[in-house]
């Protein structure tokens, strides 16, 4: 993990624009809200499932790169006073506050974008046709039906009880399309893998969003603001249906439990080379943080 997050580090300040160039506080705004934090989960999964399917590493960082744009660009968005009204991300204060809203609301826009060109200018398949494929996928993923889609059911549900189902399906828009759009994407960058098993590898990063997802509900129940790097207790305060609302935090611990089983499940058939995926479902139910 350490190893990737080190590279992704790397990788994401050589694709930004330089800070010094015009104009200077939008690309220093844009380096704020992507480097120096977070877990890197997707640039992560999209190097494990590269694995899977013998994909150079060379291609996998540049998908990896524009997901992890991608995820930026939301979470500038999601903290603005108009969505969460959040003002701590990643242990230091959120885009809008460190600068403004204006400049916060710019670089998620220029970040959007800048994601898709990187995928653009370095080739990161074979032939034209699958690359264009994959600039699909990530579009979808980013979009109304998925992330995007995602945060407007999260906001038109505050104060609302949902159903399971209902929540699942924001959840499977909102969190697990970006990291499916990860997991899925990294893999394409290789050669190796057949229909079945781009649908296995479909199912569990499905169920690892889920989880993702489940487990943030508990932390935010549980763990403090300063362990998450950011606002604890929010969702209750803003009346956010959330897993622990509508299950406890018992049995929302019991279906993370149950949704890592599925990932480890939906895996059985790679054998050696699905250990990083294995070990990232472990990561993203056990953890802490």
């Amino acid at each position: 993990m350490g190893a990737v997050q080190a590279r992704m580090e790397t990788v994401l300040q050589r694709l930004l624009p330089r800070s010094e160039i015009v104009p200077e506080r939008l690309h220093r705004a844009m380096h704020y809200a992507v480097l120096g934090g977070g877990k890197r989960v997707r640039p992560l999964l999209a190097f494990a499932a590269g694995e899977l399917a013998d994909a150079d590493p060379a291609r996998v960082e540049i998908v990896a790169a524009a997901v992890e744009m991608i995820h930026a660009y939301s979470l500038v968005h999601d903290d603005m006073p108009c969505m969460d009204n959040d003002v701590l991300r990643r242990g230091r204060p959120t885009c809008h506050v460190e600068f403004d809203q204006a400049t916060a609301l710019l670089a998620g826009d220029a970040l959007q974008p800048l994601a898709f060109q990187i995928l653009t200018e370095h080739v990161v398949a074979d032939d034209p046709g699958a690359q264009l494929e994959m600039l699909g996928i990530l579009a979808v993923a980013s979009g109304s039906r998925g992330m995007a889609g995602g945060q407007a059911i999260d906001l038109a549900s505050v104060g609302k009880t949902l159903t399971l189902p209902e929540l699942e399906l924001m959840h499977i828009h909102k969190t697990g399309a970006l990291i499916r759009a990860a997991a899925v994407l990294g893999a394409r960058c290789g050669r190796g893998l057949d229909a079945r098993q781009f649908g296995r590898l479909e199912h569990y990063a499905k169920t690892v969003g889920l989880a993702f997802q489940v487990v943030d509900d508990v932390l935010d129940c549980e763990a403090s603001t300063a362990t998450l790097g950011k606002t604890a207790g929010k969702d209750a305060a803003q009346e956010k249906p959330t897993y622990v609302s509508i299950l406890g935090l018992t049995r929302a611990r019991v279906l993370a439990g149950e949704l890592r089983a599925q990932a480890h499940a939906a895996l059985s058939t790679f054998g050696a080379k699905a250990a990083r995926l294995r070990e990232l479902a472990d990561f993203i139910v056990l953890r802490k943080f």
